[in-house]
């Protein structure tokens, strides 16, 4: 799965197999290693540069986003690109990152990463923590992926592969917004070894947090771990089992995620009468839980 023609994920190219030993088919890269930034709205078509009476038709920005939402909302939006475009240029937040997502989706308009990693990149560098309730899960998104970019990097641009500023972009929204798709990322680069020393305990650390969020695939690979054991991480069949069954049950499109039902099938059928029982009171105490 390229970089191209996505915000909603973003994969990393040549991810190394999840655990020494476990056969690459067992976690395919292409499938389970893909960067993951907060899902978007369906973007909309016919994004083009703000014409210069843009700017006689708003009083100011904030004006210009709420002329375009209100559009948007009444499943209308094309007229008011500009004024989207308009708000961009004047430093709103939710119009950057709609329109970085829209470039980096290749949606309405030409597909371009480098675009889309400047609309990013000017929400991470104007963040202060002033940020209202309502701005910081934007933030959030764009910090998830100005990370994904410099963790892929992007081709013929000045974005180059960059992991220690993907590792800090991902720890600042995991920490500071408690991101899940941030603390996903994060625990997967700490399974990799990606950029990072390899320290499974501490990706899988992280993977919970995601993975008690709903964060469906941080919980098939947190399951995985679980079930099978790994360098660092005390075999829990029944605990894994239960993350699986999670993640499974929560799977939308099976074609898509394939992989997730693959992992899942796989520990079902190696599992003992013992295990599917241990899986499920455990089931039941965190759904219970989270009543």
């Amino acid at each position: 799965m390229p970089i191209s023609s996505r915000v909603a994920i973003v994969c990393v190219a040549g991810l190394a197999s999840l655990i020494a030993g476990v056969p690459a088919h067992a976690l395919d890269e292409k499938k389970a290693g893909a960067i993951i930034v907060t899902p978007l709205p369906p973007p909309v078509a016919g994004a083009a540069p703000a014409a210069p009476s843009v700017a006689q038709a708003f009083k100011n920005p904030q004006q210009a986003l709420s002329k375009y939402l209100e559009g948007y909302r009444a499943g209308a939006p094309v007229g008011d690109l500009e004024a989207l475009r308009f708000a961009a240029d004047g430093g709103e937040p939710l119009a950057r990152w709609r329109l970085g997502s829209m470039y980096a989706a290749g949606d309405g308009v030409p597909h371009d990463d480098k675009l889309a990693y400047e609309f990013f990149s000017q929400i991470v560098e104007d963040y202060d923590d002033n940020a209202g309730p309502r701005q910081r899960g934007v933030v959030a998104s764009a910090f998830v992926a100005v990370g994904a970019y410099s963790l892929t990097g992007i081709p013929n641009s000045r974005v180059n592969r960059d992991p220690a500023r993907a590792r800090d972009m991902f720890t600042f929204a995991a920490t500071e917004f408690a991101d899940p798709h941030a603390q996903y990322n994060l625990g997967r680069m700490f399974l990799d070894g990606d950029g990072v020393k390899k320290d499974v305990r501490r990706g899988a650390r992280w993977l919970k947090l995601a993975a008690d969020k709903q964060h469906m695939q941080s919980q098939a690979v947190l399951g995985h771990l679980y079930f099978g054991g790994a360098e660092g991480v005390q075999r829990q069949r029944g605990m894994g089992l239960m993350y699986l069954t999670l993640a499974r049950d929560a799977v939308i499109d099976r074609k898509k995620d394939k992989w997730i039902v693959d992992l899942y099938d796989g520990a079902f059928s190696e599992a003992n009468d013992f295990d599917r029982q241990a899986a499920l009171t455990y089931l039941e105490g965190y759904l219970k839980g989270r009543r």
